[in-house]
Parts: C-alpha cells; structure tokens; sequence
C-alpha cells in the first residue's frame, strides 16, 4: 500500500488524540499532579496558568511553521518532543523541588501548541474540501477521547498506583512513563502512516509570509467592533477562568481544609471522566441548539447556561457532601452547562473572523481565548488561599455578571 494512497481513517484518529494528549497533560495533569506532591494552590494556581502561554502566543511563530520544512516533518518532531518530554517529566518528579518538572512542562506546552499548528494545517492540506467535512467529526471525536484519557484515565491510574506503592512520587514517575511509552508508539505509528501529500512543503518565501502576517494582525484590529470583540473574549470565560485551576485542588483537598477529601482516583472519575463527558453532551446539544435558533437568539441562554451553573461548586463548598453520587451530579450540572454556553463563545469568534484572512484571524481569537483563562488564573489560587473555597466561590459567581454584561453588548453586533 503506497503511503501517499492511505485512507484518512489510518491517521486523522490517531492525530487528533495525540493532539489532545499534551494539551491535557499540561494544562490538567500538572494541577493534580502537583497538588498530590504538595504544591501551595497559589504557586500551582501560577505556574500551571502560564502554561498557557505558548497557546497565547502561537500565532506570533504559526506562520513560520508553512516556510520551514513540511508540516508531516513539524508534527513527528514536536510528537519525538512530547515523547523524550513525558519521559523526562517521569524522572524528574520530586515532592522537594519542582523547578525541573515546570520547566519540562514548559517545553513540552511550547511542543504541543507548534503540533496543533502543524496538525491543522496537515489537514487541511492532505484532505480534499469533501473529505475535510466527513472527517472533521471524527477528529473532533478523537480529541473528546484525548480529553477523557488525559483527564480521566491517566489520573485514575495515577491515583490507583498511589493507593498500591503508598509513595506519591513513584506513582507519578510509573504514569508519566506510561504515557511516554504510549506516545513514543504515537509517533512511531505516524512515522508509518502519516503521508507525504503534494503540496505539504513551502511555496512562500520569509519575506512573504512575514507581510501577510504583518497585514494579518494590522487588519483584525481594523475590524469593526474589534475592541467589543476582545473584551467578550477576555470576560464571557472570567467563572470558569477563575475556578478551573482550582477545582481539582477543591476536589483534593480534605475536609478540614474546606475541600471534599476525594482521592486522586475519584477525583479523575469525577472531573476527568463523567465531566468530560458532560462537557461533550453539552457542546454537541449547544450546537444543534444555536444551528436552530441562530447565534443572537442563542447567545442569552447560552451565557446563564455557563454562568449560573458555577454555583455547583458554591453548594458542594457549603454542604461537603459525602456522597460520591451528589458530587458526581453537581459537577456533571456544572460542565454540561459550561460546554452547552461555550458554543456561543467559539460560534462569536468564527463569526467575527469572517472575511479576509479567516483563517489568521481566527487564529488571533485563538490567541485571546488562552489569554482569558491564562490571567485569571494566574491570581486564583492567591485569592482561594485568603478567602477559603466558600469566600472563592461566592467571588466566582460575582464574576457570572461580568459573563452577562458583555453578552448584552456583543449579541448586539451579531448578524444571526
């Protein structure tokens, strides 16, 4: 079989899930991970917030991603990256010192954020326009299965070896291992299959692409409504930007410290795994819900639907439940709501971005959408710290206004 004739069904799967593993990884692993080691929520709440930098600032270098080398040759270098990445992480692991294990995080977040680049524009390139729709499901699919392998699956078999060794670390260092095993096999699988297509090498000199990506930027802000724009992004989120940082701590944390003492098994079942997928049913009913209605008549119940919903967390900080089933209900309520509200969110961004330069544009709300989890993160575990997770909670549903306010200014602009 000619590797140039290969149906996509050998690697758009495999792409997306090795897409979404790092992603989550990073930006979920590393909380649990380095809340299990003993991390204050503070620094943890920080550092790991700034690990979504490289997604902030990615449209700054993805241009250059089309003028150096093909894209299949971009996506096994940053896949052999996350590979030796996983790994060093599993030896560096330490309950004493987590510089290293930062800076691993850091470089494997700048490899990931390269490989989404990569991988969306191998897509783009390898697929015709026909077979770019069937298959945009089933990458979308995949990436959901990334999600719950990386936020459930790794932690409940992390949670489960620390039950097992009795020593955090280990556990950890054995998961990390794992997960560089599985990668390395990834990428050993793309090697083979992933093919070499026409077209998937440069056509644009520097200079070119540096014009256009200069031009790029220079229009988006030439946008009417553009500052409006930016503010929506930077404050549909602000509930969710302030709590997600700490929810897995707040599920982790004992009771005595005014958090629900779940293991870190649990805690993957809980957040990981029914979350997810929660999350899923909600964005998939979302979409059917705005192709119906439209974007403007959408956009009110899709903001309470994110908003309101955090009061989950206030009631499970009042009450610390016992039950597994209440906790498991209430954080299913919570992410169905924000995965249902979130479609109006990235319906906004693909609506704003039409026109010339798309897809460039849709890239810099990209940009802004990290950046809007990025900052409030950045102070929410400080703030967790001197208020406990009731006064934390009460601050985020404070934060729901600021989701309703800018919804009643952008649905003004929306053409549908």
């Amino acid at each position: 079989m000619s590797n140039k004739s290969l149906s996509p069904w050998w690697w758009v799967p495999t792409l997306y899930f090795a897409e979404g593993i790092p992603y989550f990884i990073v930006n979920v692993i590393s909380v649990t991970m380095f809340k299990r080691l003993g991390m204050p929520n503070g620094d943890l709440a920080m550092y790991t917030s700034l690990l979504y930098l490289p997604w902030v600032i990615k449209p700054l270098w993805s241009p250059f991603v089309d003028v150096i080398r093909t894209k299949r040759w971009w996506i096994l270098l940053m896949q052999l990256f996350c590979t030796a990445g996983f790994a060093a992480l599993a030896l560096s692991v330490s309950p004493d010192v987590f510089g290293w294990s930062l800076v691993i995080f850091y470089v494997i977040a700048f490899a990931s954020a390269t490989h989404d680049i990569a991988a969306d524009g191998f897509y783009m390139i390898a697929l015709e326009q026909k077979q770019q729709a069937t298959f945009v499901g089933i990458r979308s699919t995949f990436y959901r299965i990334a999600s719950v392998f990386g936020q459930g699956v790794i932690v409940v078999l992390a949670g489960v070896l620390e039950e097992r060794l009795g020593v955090i670390p280990r556990a950890w260092s054995i998961t990390l291992l794992v997960s560089a095993v599985l990668f390395g096999l990834i990428t050993l699988w793309h090697t083979r299959f992933l093919p070499k297509v026409e077209g998937d090498s440069p056509i644009k000199s520097a200079n070119d692409v540096a014009k256009e990506f200069a031009e790029a930027w220079v229009t988006f802000f030439k946008k009417p409504g553009v500052w409006l724009a930016i503010v929506f992004m930077l404050l549909y989120r602000l509930p969710e930007a302030f709590s997600v940082k700490m929810l897995t701590p707040f599920l982790l944390d004992p009771v005595e410290a005014g958090g629900l003492g779940l293991s870190t098994a649990q805690s993957g079942l809980v957040y990981g795994t029914v979350g997810v997928i929660a999350l899923t049913v909600g964005g998939i009913l979302g979409g059917l819900f705005a192709a119906k209605f439209g974007l403007r008549k959408s956009m009110w119940p899709m903001s309470m639907a994110l908003a309101l919903p955090c009061a989950a967390y206030l009631i499970l900080a009042l009450v610390q439940p016992s039950a597994l089933w209440s906790i498991f209900l209430l954080v299913a309520i919570d992410q169905f709501g924000y995965g249902f509200g979130f479609t109006a969110y990235m319906l906004y961004m693909m609506q704003f971005s039409e026109g010339g330069f798309k897809t460039s544009h849709y890239a810099i709300c990209t940009a802004f959408m990290a950046l809007s989890m990025m900052v409030p993160g950045l102070f929410a575990g400080w703030m967790q710290e001197a208020l406990g997770y009731v006064g934390f909670f009460i601050v985020v549903m404070i934060c729901c206004l600021a989701t309703i306010t800018v919804t009643f200014f952008a649905r003004r602009r929306c053409s549908s």
